[in-house]
């Protein structure tokens, strides 16, 4: 079996997690070494940018609470997944993000404008910048994976130093399309990474109802691809498997698949009610374990840390979010039309007496309100 665990450190196990050998340490001890290979400026840079990634996640619930936006699916507990992954990537490389990889997004270089006005309903939030290898927000589970293997593929046969980073979740494996991507990566080699973020449940459905693999990391090995199961709690841990999965990629090793051991804290969405499947001490015993709470206490630790910059951190991150909703909210009303005019490349009939009626009843509803 070409499946092995990474982490930086080990420690005691979960209670009542999977038969598996892997294991979560839970806070940072206070004689964990600096870790090689990886400067301190970019250690302090996966701390900010986990702040960063949650505090706009904490904004956008609150926001969608107030009406301000749609119907939202929190990171909360995923950002070392997100950030450390992304920061391993150069600028060439792409992504391809799920409906809840914002903070991967916004690491990649998507402006928080542009989710914002995403969750608002916009579809100008789908625009991403020019020069951004970023592909828009799948919502269906598991239909980037293919995208990101024809990616690569594209990448291997013109000849271009480009890696594809596609993140899923585990109900993503149950999928056709996870098999596909997977099976096609293997033949030719391509020079992608399949970052699973295994917050142990899909929706309500948790993970021992989704496959009976023992881990997500082994069904690597029947598409002959490196699998690797790391902590998705340990930013250090992350980052230097999806680093190591990088180079090779671009030695022409092929592809990896990494699965990341996490937990959402929150609900599936902002329509979900997370208590009707799972327990309040399971998701307290994981935030016991939180990601930004673990990588502060290293950086307290080894000197680079400490509350003025903590202080000055929060605020200029607020503002920057503060600034972000607010260009959102002065954004032109959205054109009703569009719910029509980009369905087909000709309006069917149907969609166009739909449109029409659409019109009438909004004007009526103007007229009334004048």
């Amino acid at each position: 079996m070409r499946v092995r665990t990474a982490s930086a450190r080990f420690g005691p196990p979960l209670e009542g997690m999977m038969n598996v050998s892997y294991v979560i340490h839970p806070v940072a001890a206070a004689d964990e070494p600096k870790p090689t290979g990886i400067d301190d400026a970019l250690l302090v840079r996966m701390y900010e940018q986990m702040v960063w990634v949650r505090q706009f996640d904490r904004r956008l619930v609150a926001l969608q609470r107030s009406g301000r936006i749609g119907t939202y699916p929190p990171v909360e507990g995923h950002e070392a997944c997100q950030v450390a992954s992304t920061l391993a990537l150069r600028k060439q490389d792409w992504v391809f993000p799920t409906y809840r990889d914002t903070g991967a997004m916004l690491v990649h270089g998507v402006p928080m404008e542009q989710l914002l006005l995403y969750w608002n309903g916009r579809p100008e939030g789908l625009y991403i910048p020019e020069g951004v290898k970023v592909f828009p927000i799948c919502v269906p589970i598991a239909t980037q994976l293919p995208h990101a293997a024809g990616v690569a593929w594209a990448a291997q046969l013109r000849g271009l130093d480009e890696v594809a980073l596609a993140f899923f979740g585990d109900g993503a494996t149950s999928e056709g399309d996870f098999h596909e991507a997977l099976n096609f990566a293997g033949v030719f080699r391509l020079p992608v990474i399949f970052l699973c973020e295994n917050n142990q449940y899909a929706i309500s459905v948790p993970y021992t109802r989704q496959t009976a693999s023992e881990t997500i990391a082994q069904k690597a090995e029947a598409y002959g691809v490196e699998g690797i199961r790391v902590d998705g709690g340990d930013a250090i841990a992350v980052y230097k498997a999806v680093k190591d999965a990088l180079e090779k990629a671009r030695q022409g090793g092929g592809a990896t698949l990494i699965e990341a051991l996490t937990y959402r804290y929150g609900p599936h969405t902002t329509s979900d009610d997370p208590s009707k499947y799972r327990s309040q001490e399971e998701a307290e015993a994981w935030r016991e374990r939180d990601a930004i709470v673990r990588h502060r206490r290293r950086l307290e630790n080894w000197g680079l840390w400490d509350d003025a910059q903590q202080k000055a951190l929060e605020e200029r991150v607020n503002q920057e979010i503060v600034s972000a909703i607010r260009a959102m909210e002065a954004a032109p009303p959205p054109n009703p039309d569009d719910l029509f005019e980009h369905v087909y490349k000709e309006l069917t009939p149907q969609l166009r007496r739909q449109r029409d009626e659409l019109r009438r009843r909004l004007a009526e509803r103007e007229e009334a309100n004048a």
